[in-house]
């Protein structure tokens, strides 16, 4: 009886638990955001005894708050948490709830267990299930807002305006630096790392303390995978309650083909990431080794460092001159070559990883299957996609022209004194950088104003699409070049391959490199006439930087007003999201129905 009369109260109460639910949520949402907030304050501010306390006592009450919503859940939406098999989430609230056992039941004098015991009354247990309960269900909240059908080119934005704003009263934290900062400086070094750009107004090695350096490392991993990867990877990891259309917006955003394997995916864009950086700073690590004249400590923060920003491709460098430091460049080279490799990793962009990993996997298939003498496993055509076919020979035949002119150009400039191999060992790094990274290991100021112009192109031009590159990407370069081959030999169809690219692409093409002149020109007007009194050469250098996230400059970034850093601020930032894709998000509930007109020919001459 008691059964069946809760459960036609349940029913008759729904509409107001589906509300209560709703608000529950969103609070708890708050109270995840509210956390994170306070953990920060506590290790970035020196804080007195008394505000520690009030700041601790505050964690108390919210994770009160998280029982109360796990309880209130279970109690009256137990079916649908049931029904989505949430394990890790499940588990993730039991554990929350035993955060509670030392306030019921006080500590022990024979505990049965008392390793268990140990683990469950300590601070550092509360402290950890609290963190991470927060970052879940935080992440949770944000996916869900993607099944409610907002543009995914305005939450990409919006996201990363926030983790920019974020970003900026953080590296201002007493702890993060050794003698303040200024909010302008801590907004446009936020910007640069979160649009993985690399252009910086001070000098990082002396202004911030590895607390500092942790978090700006954290920023840009943030920056180059996105932030929607990492929310979906937590949702579907530990949650697995998303909508399907937020499934769909993400499996195109890492260009996975099936619903099944976007966790795989995911999950090995992350994996492969960490890889890379785990391997990139041992590599690193062993090539400067007792040569900087630094500790194992600093060596190892500076391996560590180097290497994510060569994969993020953001620039950034905490040894005083970056990588033109007398130490390094005089070296064996070995660390150019490293982040050279690292650079093309991070810039040859996620769906050729994950179309390697097809590869690979087929390839081992067909190993396995020809030992085994089993060949019933049917092959694909067509494993090498055609993005990745035209990715590796457009950047194999750019990186082959910049090496060869760089060395041209300045092999009795810039390059004079060096002997042939560390010539050709930079001239090869040196048309790596300007296409994103932005590391200067010969400093631009010396170059010709020919290779100037030749960094320019390679900025404008950029790495491959969905990469941690910047510029118009590579693919795009290639299909307006594929476009125009087609024009002039009179094809209809825009062919390479063997295959034809679809017209939606090649407009699309044009319409990137269109947006990418106009934005250039009103921005390189917009600083010359900020900046009277600095050559014009290098404000559109610098211009061109930051509007293409390279990160590289002549100098003068630390001489720009504050007015400049903002307007850079907003190019570094619409270069990273991509202007054309923010202007069809916020055109997206404007199209029309589709209306065929009479066809009209202009005089194109």
């Amino acid at each position: 009886m008691l059964t069946l009369a809760f459960n036609r109260f349940h029913n008759h109460s729904l509409p107001v638990v589906r509300r209560v639910t709703v608000a529950t949520d969103l609070l708890t949402f708050v109270a995840s955001l509210a956390t994170l907030v306070i953990l920060i304050v506590l290790a970035g501010f020196d804080n007195d005894t008394d505000s520690s306390k009030i700041l601790i006592k505050s964690i108390r009450y919210i994770n009160l708050w998280f029982v109360v919503n796990i309880l209130f859940n279970y109690i009256f939406n137990f079916k649908s948490i049931f029904k989505e098999k949430r394990r890790f989430r499940l588990f993730l609230d039991i554990l929350l709830l035993l955060t509670l056992l030392p306030a019921i039941y006080p500590h022990p004098a024979h505990p049965w267990f008392p390793w268990l015991e140990k683990i469950i009354y300590s601070n550092y247990f509360s402290g950890t299930i609290i963190t991470v309960y927060a970052v879940v269900y935080f992440c949770s909240y944000i996916v869900s807002i993607l099944g409610r059908r907002v543009n995914p080119s305005v939450i990409m934005g919006v996201s990363f305006m926030f983790f920019i704003i974020l970003g900026s009263f953080l590296l201002m934290m007493p702890k993060c630096t050794v003698s303040g900062i200024s909010y302008i400086d801590s907004l446009f070094i936020s910007t640069s790392a979160v649009s993985i750009t690399g252009l910086c107004p001070i000098d990082i090695s002396t202004t911030f303390t590895p607390l500092g350096l942790l978090i700006l490392a954290i920023l840009i991993q943030i920056g180059g995978l996105g932030i929607l990867t990492f929310t979906s990877l937590f949702a579907l990891f530990f949650t697995g309650n998303t909508s399907v259309y937020s499934q769909i917006m993400v499996r195109d955003m890492v260009f996975t083909r099936t619903m099944s394997s976007l966790l795989p995916t995911l999950l090995y864009i992350m994996v492969f990431t960490l890889v890379i950086e785990i391997i990139g700073a041992v590599a690193i690590f062993l090539s400067v080794h007792d040569t900087l004249g630094m500790g194992v400590r600093d060596e190892l923060i500076f391996s560590a460092f180097h290497s994510l920003t060569a994969f993020m491709n953001a620039g950034f460098s905490n040894i005083e001159g970056g990588l033109s430091n007398p130490m390094l460049i005089h070296s064996n080279q070995s660390i150019y070559i490293i982040a050279s490799i690292l650079i093309l990793a991070g810039g040859i962009g996620f769906p050729i990883l994950v179309n390697f990993k097809t590869i690979i996997g087929s390839y081992l298939r067909r190993l396995t299957n020809h030992i085994t003498g089993i060949m019933k496993y049917h092959y694909p055509t067509h494993i090498y996609d055609i993005n990745t076919k035209i990715v590796l020979w457009s950047t194999l035949i750019i990186v082959i022209v910049s090496s060869g002119l760089f060395l041209l150009f300045e092999y009795n400039n810039s390059l004079r004194g060096m002997t042939t191999y560390e010539k050709i060992v930079q001239s090869v790094f040196n048309s790596f950088v300007p296409r994103s990274s932005g590391f200067s290991s010969v400093s631009p100021t010396s170059f010709t104003n020919v290779t100037i112009i030749m960094m320019v192109v390679l900025m404008w031009i950029g790495g491959a699409s969905q990469s941690t590159a910047g510029g118009i990407k590579v693919n795009t370069f290639a299909a307006i070049l594929i476009n125009l081959k087609s024009i002039i030999t009179g094809h209809k169809d825009v062919t390479v391959f063997r295959r034809r690219i679809a017209v939606e692409s090649v407009r699309r093409a044009n319409a990137v490199v269109t947006l990418s002149i106009i934005s250039f020109a009103v921005y390189a007007m917009i600083i010359v006439g900020l900046e009277p009194g600095l050559p014009v050469k290098d404000l559109l250098y610098e211009t061109a930087s930051a509007l293409f996230t390279v990160g590289s400059s002549l100098g003068i970034t630390g001489d720009l007003s504050d007015a400049s850093k903002i307007i850079l601020c907003t190019a570094m930032f619409l270069g990273r999201v991509g202007l054309l894709s923010l202007l069809m998000g916020f055109a997206y509930k404007l199209k029309s129905g589709q209306v065929t007109y009479p066809t009209g020919s202009i005089i194109i001459n």
